[in-house]
């Protein structure tokens, strides 16, 4: 019961209208020789969603978090519920993420590890350090693939421009991935709408709206602030974490290992001594 009114109370203390956050008029932010804001750079969450997007206290395996689901719970539908229980209970083996797969869309960006977003006035170029996964938002005007049986690991992103605002409309998923950690998933009917907006230079607010009629009774919204690293010389680092397994089979030659080779190779043209 502690640890229950300690949350409640961490909750209503960091509960903060998203609107009161939006970027002060004048605010000076990037932007492209278009215009347009210009979301460049390499950013990264510090909340605990990608343990948990509701509210959950600590486990062994996850830091506490306040989550990030407006209203605290997901929608889920009554049988959906006991698909999401038992992925919880099998979540060390069952996550995709321990199975190196891509982390999916919305997942990989408040994941915690870095990503990178690469701009230009016709799309977005989004790179995950986990795994080096791609995403491309278009945003030059063109729709959704026509075919409807289209499943990707990260969806195909279309985006428009609200204001300052980058509204993404994401479709087409497979049923691959998790939402989290904690066992949140989707099926291939999953459609998201993402929102990216500017707060100040160096942090973006992220919202999405989810719904999915296979899963979820109605849909529901999740919001995340983003920061820009700005340390010297930061940079994505490979994170494939698949090959790991593979280590012991391609081990990485030491110096102190070629060091001999060298030698003898050296001996064996050296001249006999007169």
């Amino acid at each position: 019961m502690r640890t229950i009114l300690l949350l409640a109370a961490f909750l209503a203390a960091s509960a903060v209208d998203s609107a009161a956050l939006a970027a002060a008029p004048g605010t000076k932010i990037p932007r492209l020789p278009s215009g347009k804001p210009d979301f460049s750079g390499i950013w990264q969450t510090t909340s605990a969603a990608d343990f948990d997007l509701e509210p959950h206290s600590a486990r062994k395996d996850a830091q506490p978090g306040p989550g990030i689901v407006e209203g605290d719970v997901i929608p889920y539908l009554p049988a959906a519920l006991e698909r999401k229980k038992k992925n919880f209970d099998s979540r060390l083996t069952a996550d995709p993420r321990v199975k190196c797969w891509t982390l999916g869309t919305p997942r990989g960006v408040y994941y915690p590890e870095p990503f990178q977003i690469l701009q230009r006035d016709r799309d977005l170029t989004l790179v995950f350090q986990f795994g080096n996964s791609v995403r491309t938002i278009h945003t030059n005007g063109t729709r959704h693939p026509i075919e409807t049986d289209n499943e990707f690991w990260l969806g195909d992103s279309r985006g428009r421009w609200d204001g300052d605002t980058l509204v993404v409309d994401v479709t087409d998923f497979n049923d691959e991935t998790w939402l989290d950690r904690a066992g949140n998933f989707h099926s291939t009917k999953l459609h998201v709408v993402e929102r990216w907006t500017f707060l100040d230079p160096d942090t973006l607010e992220y919202a999405a709206t989810l719904e999915d009629p296979d899963v979820f009774s109605r849909p529901w919204k999740i919001n995340v602030i983003l920061n820009r690293h700005r340390e010297k010389n930061f940079q994505l680092i490979e994170d494939y974490c698949y090959t790991l397994d593979y280590d012991q089979y391609y081990p990485e030659p030491t110096t102190n290992a070629a060091e001999p080779e060298a030698t003898d190779r050296a001996a064996a043209v050296r001249p006999a001594s007169p």
